[in-house]
């Protein structure tokens, strides 16, 4: 039985659609998980430095940031982050991240406002 091709539309930066298939998007993208547990009272300073500081940086590298939520009854900070490439891109991605002389600069670093955290690689199954 021959598969159909699902393809979804994509809004570019430039405000132009491009044309997609799933399954070559899937085998181009990486995404991570990120679960963040904030420390008590610091929610709000972490959030203004992590989009001023944190979020820019990761799109200027080439990240996407899918989403990043909240759950503020238990001091937590979830977000998703991808990059497009071959498989273990992200990992070359993340380390040229860190190794940038742009997040060496943060100072002070935001992620004294965090208590710990924890990372997955994930896969979409949809």
């Amino acid at each position: 039985m021959k598969s159909k091709l699902i393809e979804e539309r994509i809004p570019c930066a430039d405000t132009h659609e491009l044309k997609v298939s799933k399954s070559q998007r899937d085998r181009n993208m990486e995404f991570q998980l990120r679960d963040y547990k904030v420390k008590p009272g610091q929610m709000n300073e972490w959030i203004d430095e992590w989009r001023a500081k944190i979020y820019p940086l990761r799109v200027k590298l080439g990240f996407r940031v899918v989403g990043a939520w909240t759950i503020n009854q238990e001091d937590r900070f979830i977000w998703i982050l991808s990059f497009e490439g071959p498989e273990g891109s992200f990992a070359q991605a993340e380390k040229a991240y860190f190794d940038s002389t742009e997040r060496k600069s943060i100072k002070p670093d935001p992620v004294r406002h965090l208590a710990s955290t924890s990372q997955a690689m994930i896969r979409g199954i949809l």
